[in-house]
């Protein structure tokens, strides 16, 4: 099948697509960088740039399956602009995507879009599933409103899966190399209580996941996490151990993550404790099941 991706060239993005070349995919991929146009050898690329609205249409030719990962980081800081960018880099892409598949008057066999766990408000108790109610705080309600915009996709396709993503677990990016490093250095702590849910995956295991969701017969939402969440208390130790570092530092109050993060500290004392039943109920099969596992693939495997 001919697949269209936003987000390619992201952490999970740039793993995605020589697995689905590997299966014989052909790949269309969007770049808001003329310098990204080669990112790939056999994939065609084209420019849009949602801010703008400005979106190559040629992208769609022949495309059955879109991959939606675009995105702003979350991590970056959370100041009056950098918010409105988080918000909108998710809101205003699916919108403009919306739009051009509309004009093309073509339809698509399959949506797959990412989503991500920050739906579901911070709690030290309990194990959230798809059903749960989401929360009311920033992040909350940009996933929700993110969610709500792909649903716009519904008129334009006969299949919506929906992908809400844990921490990602790879040595390339994101959260492994933020949280090895000071435990490398023998400062490794975890954050407040270190009673907070860390919901994670391996990298592997999620892009597996975008291929099996194309597989599936019908809309839907799950949790794309390890079926063994963690504290971060057992984050930090488990990562000491496996890259054989002590850890023995007090935990870093929350007061100081709150002084000097601002409301960003909710990515560090933030809790979700996160089911991944629903998708192992499809036939989904997490080759890395406990942390310790992934842990320990990843940084026995080559950078």
């Amino acid at each position: 099948m001919k697949i269209l991706i936003t987000g390619a060239t992201g952490l999970i993005g740039s793993e995605l697509v020589p697995a689905l070349q590997s299966f014989g995919h052909q790949i269309h991929y969007l770049t808001t960088s003329p310098t990204k146009k080669k990112y790939f050898t056999d994939a065609q690329s084209f420019l849009w740039n949602p801010q703008k609205n400005e979106i190559d249409s040629r992208c769609w030719e022949g495309i059955s399956v879109l991959i939606h990962l675009a995105g702003a980081s979350i991590s970056i800081p959370w100041t009056t602009a950098n918010r409105i960018k988080i918000r909108q880099s998710r809101i205003q892409s699916t919108q403009l995507l919306v739009q051009s598949l509309k004009a093309t008057k073509q339809t698509l066999d399959t949506v797959v879009a990412a989503s991500g766990i920050g739906l579901y408000p911070s709690s030290l108790d309990g194990l959230y599933k798809e059903s749960d109610a989401a929360g009311s705080d920033f992040l909350s309600s940009v996933v929700k409103d993110w969610e709500d915009v792909v649903n716009d996709f519904a008129s334009y396709t006969s299949k919506i899966i929906k992908l809400r993503t844990g921490l990602v677990l790879s040595r390339k990016g994101g959260v492994l190399p933020v949280l090895s490093l000071p435990v490398q250095m023998g400062l490794g702590a975890a954050f407040g209580s270190g009673k907070q849910g860390q919901s994670w995956v391996h990298i592997s295991d999620l892009i597996q996941l975008y291929i099996f969701a194309l597989e599936l017969d019908e809309s839907n939402v799950f949790n794309a996490v390890a079926p063994q969440p963690v504290t971060q208390n057992e984050l930090i130790k488990i990562l000491g151990l496996v890259i054989k570092r002590p850890v023995f530092l007090p935990n870093i109050p929350a007061f100081l993550i709150r002084l000097f993060l601002g409301d960003r500290s909710a990515l560090v004392l933030g809790s979700q404790f996160v089911s991944a039943a629903k998708i192992q109920e499809k036939g989904f099969l997490f080759r890395y099941t406990t942390l310790e596992m992934a842990l320990r693939q990843l940084y026995s495997a080559e950078k």
